[in-house]
């Protein structure tokens, strides 16, 4: 029976990225999916059309750091998240994008 949430779909390594997060960051990532899994909008976001196209990164921060998820929003059967990780610069490192574009374009 479907409770009206969209199923999250872990693209590659990214479940096991937001497992590494500490405690309150990984605490609030999952209360952001569970957001976007019901239809709305996180808190704090940003869109990542640079990756591909509809792909937006949710920003969280707490006194561990900064980080992001990047997940795909524009798919009707579920939420792909791609990538997680912490952030530790001002810009988005490459590699980081590099992961998330690699792993979007998994999806086709």
């Amino acid at each position: 029976m479907w409770d009206g949430q969209k199923p999250i779909e872990w693209v590659g390594g990214s479940k096991d990225d937001v497992r590494r997060f500490p405690p309150v960051a990984r605490q609030r990532a999952g209360y952001q999916l569970d957001l976007i899994q019901s239809g709305e909008e996180p808190t704090d976001w940003k869109s990542m059309e640079n990756v591909g196209q509809g792909v937006r990164e949710i920003r969280i921060k707490c006194k561990d750091g900064a980080f992001r998820v990047f997940y795909v929003v524009n798919r009707p059967e579920a939420v792909y998240v791609l990538h997680a990780f912490r952030k530790t610069t001002e810009k988005t490192d490459k590699r980081d994008i590099d992961v998330a574009k690699a792993r979007f374009k998994s999806l086709d």
